[in-house]
């Protein structure tokens, strides 16, 4: 598949870009600065574009099979960027042949676990507060996709780790797993590849765990 990444040099972002060379896609990594890219291939196409312009990341978009997003605010301070940046990749998506758009959230967005036990139910509630205009930017950026004519899968992880890849955590579409705390940037990365022809996680939010 030909796919576009964008955060790409992000924790996320790079792990989807490397993990999709290794599995023989073709791939465009959108970035500001190319320098901070540490991935390198063949079929790698590393583009420089203003993500606040949907005509400068058009030519990024146009003729893949998929676009995969890893942007997002960092914390508190980047809260905004995230539904910000999503509408102008959704504006470029618009005008062109790409349909296909999974980008990452975070669980506390979504739906919590019916039978959470209370500790995970006070976690819960706890970083909510504490990371408020950060998930309200991300409920405002999930709202837009929503709205929008593009096959979206917003993938809904918990608290990151660096961790290797492993392929093995759980995943629930439209929740979220019981207990699930953890789960490694790398395997976000892989969950993402894997939904991209899973019919069943389109227009859905997908809660991604150990």
């Amino acid at each position: 598949m030909k796919l576009t990444v964008l955060g790409a040099t992000g924790g996320i972002g790079k792990e989807i870009v490397r993990q999709a060379l290794d599995a023989g896609h073709e791939v465009t990594a959108v970035v500001r600065d190319p320098a901070r890219l540490p991935v390198t291939g063949a079929r790698l196409d590393v583009v420089r574009a203003d993500l606040t312009d949907p005509e400068a990341l058009r030519p990024a978009l146009a003729g893949r099979d998929a676009v995969l997003s890893g942007l997002g605010p960092r914390g508190r301070g980047d809260a905004g960027i995230a539904a910000r940046l999503t509408r102008t990749a959704l504006a470029a998506m618009e005008s062109t042949d790409v349909r296909r758009f999974l980008l990452v959230s975070a669980s506390p967005v979504g739906p919590a676990p019916a039978d959470d036990g209370p500790l995970d139910r006070f976690m819960r509630s706890a970083v909510s507060a504490v990371l408020r205009p950060v998930y309200d930017d991300l409920r405002e950026m999930e709202a837009d996709v929503a709205r929008s004519a593009v096959d979206w899968t917003s993938v809904r992880p918990p608290r990151l780790q660096d961790k290797p890849v492993t392929g093995v955590y759980r995943k629930v579409i439209g929740g979220f797993p019981r207990a699930g705390r953890f789960i490694g940037r790398a395997d976000v990365a892989h969950a993402m590849l894997a939904m991209i022809e899973e019919a069943g996680t389109v227009k859905q939010g997908v809660g991604v765990a150990y």
